[in-house]
């Protein structure tokens, strides 16, 4: 439906914010370039040219659109790199007044520079330059022109756990251990576990190097098992930190898990052990999934927290680009880190295919609930416990 003055009203009633800009007017491109990019960089918006900074709709001259048109044509096309397609709709007000509604589409090119080379994010109803490599980074990250398990290390060739990457040349690819530091070298750059600097980089860190806690001490698994139903701050049953290379971390993970976990008897004799009260494998695939799949530009552990009633597995970094909860649950899935997946998929981790993990563990057991916090850069699996007498079945 065309934007009338009464929906124009509504749209602009609640002021400023992410994806809200108001002007009273446009007369330089170069800033209007700069609005437009910081709205491509973030998550898209409109910008309303006739509306005072305080949210009245005052309008335009007639005679004054043509002018402030060709300014948005220049500014989108010319001075946004890379240029947007942006939609515009003028709204007519009863005094013959027009509000100009400039509609800027979240970028799938990211990052955008303005005419200088500046990078503009949306920050509320305000906008700032990036000015760290970190933000830079996550910008590159979200359009797929980097990524995090590429990152450079301090760690030298020398920190790899030979033995432990003698087995696996052995038994993945059926080769030797290389004979001199050159050959190591060049066989670690070509995997993709090395930069041209010769260094490790991430990926090859947190797989392969005989004590990553020693150089990235972040990316550990803190576990702990509560009484209740919440978070105590110095009440506990169990807890412990994980660290090490990743199939370590993985291993001890899904242990601690498993140890906090009623055995159920489900039928079988008194005199047999009982089974898990919830399938070994939807953690599995849920930790798998947390390790590969987390964000590793945010310097946080993964926090796998144990209560009565519910298991939480929580990892930082939101849900990346596009996908939304709904869409991981019917397989779709965004390579975050490439490298990883790549070894995961060579038996480093247990694992099924891009994108099944998800569905496997709802297959198993469908008492999950999925949290993607974007304020918070997190992404929560919550696993309910549901033993149920309903099933005759009784607790260890």
């Amino acid at each position: 439906m065309p934007l009338d003055e009464a929906g124009l009203l509504a749209r602009i009633a609640g002021g400023e914010d992410s994806a809200r800009q108001f002007k009273a007017d446009i007369r330089n491109a170069e800033s209007l370039a700069s609005e437009m990019a910081a709205f491509a960089n973030s998550e898209g918006g409109t910008l309303y040219i006739g509306v005072t900074d305080n949210g009245i709709a005052v309008g335009i001259p007639r005679a004054d659109v043509g002018r402030i048109n060709q300014l948005i044509s220049n500014a989108a096309g010319q001075l946004v790199r890379s240029p947007l397609i942006v939609h515009t709709e003028n709204v007519v007000l009863a005094d013959g007044n027009i509000v100009i509604a400039v509609s800027v589409p979240k970028g799938m090119d990211k990052p955008y520079f303005d005419k200088n080379g500046v990078i503009w994010l949306k920050i509320g109803s305000d906008k700032r330059r990036v000015n760290s490599k970190e933000e830079l980074r996550r910008l590159f990250q979200i359009s797929n022109q980097f990524h995090a398990d590429e990152l450079p290390t301090k760690a030298g060739i020398d920190k790899l756990d030979k033995l432990y990457f003698r087995d696996f040349l052995r038994d993945v690819y059926d080769q030797d251990y290389p004979e001199s530091q050159e050959e190591l070298l060049r066989l670690l750059q070509n995997m993709n576990l090395a930069t041209d600097a010769g260094v490790l980089n991430l990926a090859g860190v947190l797989m392969f190097a005989e004590r990553p806690q020693w150089i990235t001490p972040q990316f550990a698994v803190k576990a702990i098992r509560y009484p209740g139903n919440e978070i105590h701050v110095t009440d506990y049953i169990d807890t412990e930190d994980f660290a090490g290379p990743l199939r370590k971390v993985f291993d001890d993970a899904h242990a601690f898990i498993m140890r906090n976990l009623h055995k159920v008897q489900a039928g079988r004799g008194v005199n047999s052990p009982g089974l898990p009260e919830i399938p070994p494998s939807v953690f599995e695939e849920l930790l798998v999934n947390a390790l590969v799949h987390r964000d590793y530009l945010v310097s946080a552990p993964i926090r796998v927290f144990v209560f009565d009633n519910r298991i939480e597995i929580v990892s930082p970094g939101h849900l990346p680009n596009n996908l939304t909860v709904e869409k991981i649950k019917t397989g779709i899935s965004n390579i975050r880190n490439p490298i990883l997946v790549s070894y995961v998929a060579k038996g480093l981790l247990p694992y099924h295919g891009l994108g099944s993990g998800i569905k496997r563990a709802l297959a198993k057991w469908p008492y999950i609930d999925f949290v993607d916090d974007h304020d918070g850069s997190l992404f929560t699996a919550v696993v309910q416990r549901r033993v149920s007498a309903s099933f005759g079945a009784t607790l260890e």
